[in-house]
Parts: structure tokens; C-alpha cells; sequence
């Protein structure tokens, strides 16, 4: 095992999408696999979910989508954030779905597919109630006048309307319904205007677990697929990332000494200390430390870390000296996992730092200097 590693449990993957695929009924699934696979390893994660059923794959940009195109997965791929400047021709010719939510999108779009010789599969994105990307409601009809006009010229190929909600991770705001109704709204304009059927797709993760109501024509899980809760109603799912080093030193220091940058933790007996070489390089926040809450797992324990989180290395506590502890060098830490042992989860570490457990795995999995492994 390396200094620190990030470990994928692939069949935790597998197990994740078949899940939602049954709780999807109908609907597609669409393994979304943005941000690296939210730092589980794009291409990896990819391949394991359509092996799982999953039948479309979401990125956020286009160098995402051409990762996808290059490592020979041929699955359909929709990308949905783009700049203005970006030449859609290559995305087109490899047969890339692209969002469009203004004309000015749809202007660039309907560019690459004259460039690519080929129509271009847009979904139209209309915003709803979360604003941020999408079409607002006042300018619906003119982009899809916009649209048509393209459609018939043979620049894109109209294939669906979406949206994405503000509060999915709470199923009974009353947010989700008035967005519910803008979308069909939308939906429906789309349809009569175009004289085509269009797929519809709302569905993250939240609404797949928890608005069966709402799964139409595609569902587009993303943290669920990498097992993490995001509604906190105890579904099946296993978490898929650990984050694990390896004991450096172990040593005794004197009662009283201080540890670490700032001496915010001082030994209140002699004490047995471990050293651990990861640290905020490596994606543990600084302020964890800060939190007298921090453990970690090592000899089937956990063990609190004290003293600040530094750039390479944490310290923790074995307990008084002369205890029999039976932590030696090179021994494993287990950071955060599954939690079926009861160690640390990145759910827990969010709940620490007043986040979200989707900031933890991409803060850490996006990491340089973690070699990431896989298993399963």
C-alpha cells in the first residue's frame, strides 16, 4: 500500500446503479460521472455502471465528455456547461448530447454541427425555479422558435427537455411541485412547437430516491451512484470511496508537551502519538482538527487525531504510554469508508465542517497526490 491512497469499490458502484435502476421502474438511468466521477475515477466508474444497467452517462463539460469518447465508451453522453467560445464540432462528430439553454448556445451548437457535417442531439434546459443554468420561462418560446429553425435547416436533432431541482433533498417542499409544474409546462410548448416527442428528465438523486412520480423518461443519480445518502432516509446504498494512509512514526512524548502547529492539544499524561503523512494537500481540511472530533480508524480502532491538520500529516492519539496499544509503523488508516465497521464516513466528516458529503469525496478523490486504486 502506498503512503495514502484513495480506494473505489467498483461492485459498490454496481450495487448503487442496479438499485436505482429498479427504484427507476421505467426510466433510464443516467450515471452522472462529472468532476472525475466525483473524484471516484471517471472512465472507471462509467464502464461499472453501464455494466450495471445505467444506459446514459452525464458530464458537465465537454474535455469530460471527450475523456468518456477516448477511453472507447460509445454510450450516450450528454454534456451540459459550456462557455460561449467552445468549438462543439469534435463533441458532435462523436456523438455527444449537448444542453442548450439560450440561443446563444444553440448559435455555437448549430456552428459545430455545420463544421462536423452532421446534425447535433441538443436537450433544451429550461430553468425553473433553481437560477442557474437554463432557459427562464419568458424566453422559452423564442429559443424554441430558435430551434426549429436550426431543426429544419438539419443542424440539430431535438431529443429532450430538462430541469433540475432546487430542494429534491427534501421531498415535500413546495418548491419541487411549482418547478414540477413550469417544467411540463415547458415540456409541453416544446413538443407541440417542435412536432416531435422529447424525452423528459428532472430526476437527481434525491428525487429518484425519494419522487417516484418524477422519474418520466430518465433519472440522473449522481451521488447515489457512489453510495451517499443525499435525503438522510437510511436507503440502501454502500459508499464507494475510502480514504486510507499508513503509520509513518510511532513515538512516546512527555506529559505536557504540546502538538502540532499552535499547540491547540497538549499530552495530559505521557502519551503515545502516531504519525500519519496526510494532510490538507491531500484534501483533509484544515479545520477538522479544529473540531475535537476527529478520528480515525487504526488496529480495528478509532483514535482521535489531535493537534491541527497540517499540509502532509496528521497526529493521533494511541492513548497513555505503557497501554498496550498495538499500533506499530506501517499499519493501516482508515480515514473515512463504509462505515459498516463503524469507522469514519464521509458523511461524518461532513456533518463535522458544516458541509456536504459531496464537497468531501470530489475534495479529496480530485487529489494529485493520492494514488487512487480500485477494487471489485
Amino acid at each position: 500500500m502506498p503512503r495514502a491512497e484513495v480506494r473505489i469499490d467498483l461492485d459498490a458502484i454496481r450495487h448503487n446503479v442496479r438499485h436505482l435502476a429498479l427504484l427507476g421502474d421505467d426510466a433510464a438511468v443516467m450515471a452522472v460521472v462529472k468532476a472525475d466521477g466525483y473524484g471516484h475515477g471517471a472512465v472507471d466508474v462509467a464502464r461499472t455502471a453501464l455494466d450495471a444497467g445505467a444506459r446514459w452517462l452525464g458530464v458537465c463539460t465537454l474535455e469530460e465528455a471527450a475523456e468518456l469518447r477516448t477511453a472507447g465508451i460509445t454510450a450516450p453522453v450528454l454534456s451540459w456547461l459550456h462557455l460561449p467560445e467552445e468549438d462543439f464540432s469534435g463533441a458532435v462528430a462523436t456523438g455527444i448530447d449537448l444542453g442548450v439553454a439560450s440561443r446563444r448556445d444553440l448559435a455555437a451548437v448549430a456552428a459545430g454541427a455545420r463544421a462536423a457535417g452532421r446534425p447535433a442531439r441538443i436537450h433544451l434546459k429550461i430553468d425553473t425555479g433553481l437560477s442557474r443554468n437554463g432557459c427562464p420561462p419568458h424566453a422559452w418560446g423564442d429559443l424554441l422558435e430558435a430551434v426549429a429553425g436550426h431543426a429544419g435547416a438539419g443542424e440539430v436533432d431535438p431529443v429532450a427537455v430538462w430541469t433540475h431541482f432546487a430542494h429534491a433533498d427534501a421531498p415535500a417542499h413546495p418548491t419541487i411541485d411549482v418547478q414540477t409544474d413550469r417544467f411540463d409546462h415547458a415540456h409541453a410548448a416544446a413538443t407541440t412547437r417542435l412536432g416531435r416527442p422529447l424525452l423528459a428528465h428532472l430526476a437527481n438523486s434525491a428525487a429518484t430516491l425519494t419522487r417516484p412520480d418524477l422519474h418520466r423518461d430518465l433519472v440522473r443519480p449522481g451521488i447515489a451512484v457512489y453510495g451517499l445518502d443525499p435525503v438522510g432516509g437510511g436507503v440502501h446504498l454502500r459508499p464507494a470511496m475510502s480514504l486510507r494512509a499508513r503509520v509513518a512514526l510511532v513515538k512516546s512524548v512527555a506529559a505536557g508537551e504540546g502538538v502540532s502547529y499552535g499547540h491547540i492539544w497538549t499530552t495530559p499524561t505521557d502519551r503515545d502519538l502516531a504519525l500519519v503523512p496526510v494532510g490538507y494537500a491531500d484534501g483533509v481540511p484544515r479545520l477538522l482538527g479544529s473540531t475535537g472530533r476527529f478520528t480515525v480508524g487504526i488496529a480495528g480502532r478509532r483514535r482521535p487525531v489531535v493537534g491541527r491538520v497540517c499540509m502532509d500529516q496528521v497526529v493521533v492519539d494511541l492513548g497513555p504510554t505503557g497501554t498496550g496499544h498495538g499500533v506499530v509503523e506501517g499499519d493501516e488508516v482508515v480515514l473515512f469508508g463504509d462505515g459498516a465497521d463503524g469507522g469514519p464516513t464521509a458523511t461524518e466528516w461532513a456533518d463535522l465542517l458544516g458541509t456536504i458529503h459531496y464537497e468531501v469525496v470530489t475534495g479529496v478523490g480530485c487529489r494529485p497526490r493520492l494514488r487512487r486504486t480500485t477494487v471489485g
